[in-house]
């Protein structure tokens, strides 16, 4: 952490910048950015940063995932998004940044950069994956039964913009 030095009455007085806040206690501190160069989103104000919602993991989760969220008997969860069980129900809603073991706590976003995917094609569409839960492609699925769901665009070989489109069955 960056220490900073000011002046309370005629004393030089230490102080340590913010990476995270904790809320109305850290008001007026100074900040810093993390470990990424970025400044952490608990510092910022109730809806600014990503759309993000906790729940519990129904299955391991790989970072990157694309994933579905359901009701598990009341509970809200979140599981491997696939495109080749379209009956199931699991299309894409958003995706984890980390991985998630079964029951453990998962951080889901809705939109923005996914920033943990590899072997991308800069500026391809891409598409919920027909043949790897949780994947993307840069094919739509074309098998009976299964859903074609654009998911956004590559940016890098390693990012894409998440913009979740409506699936369609195909027939």
């Amino acid at each position: 952490m960056a220490t900073f030095f000011t002046m309370v009455g005629n004393l030089m007085t230490e102080i340590t910048a913010l990476v995270t806040s904790s809320g109305a206690g850290d008001a007026g501190k100074i900040v810093q950015t993390n470990g990424a160069g970025k400044i952490d989103e608990t510092l910022f104000p109730a809806g600014i940063g990503a759309e993000v919602r906790t729940m519990p993991a129904f299955e391991a989760l790989t970072a990157g995932n694309l994933v579905n969220v359901f009701s598990d008997s009341g509970t809200l969860k979140a599981r491997k998004a696939d495109a080749s069980v379209a009956s199931a129900g699991k299309r894409a809603v958003g995706f984890v940044k980390d991985n998630v073991s079964s029951g453990a706590t998962a951080t889901v976003y809705y939109g923005n950069v996914n920033d943990q995917l590899s072997g991308l094609t800069v500026g391809q569409v891409l598409f919920l994956s027909g043949t790897t839960a949780g994947g993307v492609t840069g094919t739509a699925p074309t098998t009976s039964g299964h859903i074609a769901q654009e998911i956004g665009i590559a940016l890098s070989t390693t990012e894409a913009l998440i913009e979740i489109q409506k699936p369609i069955v195909r027939a």
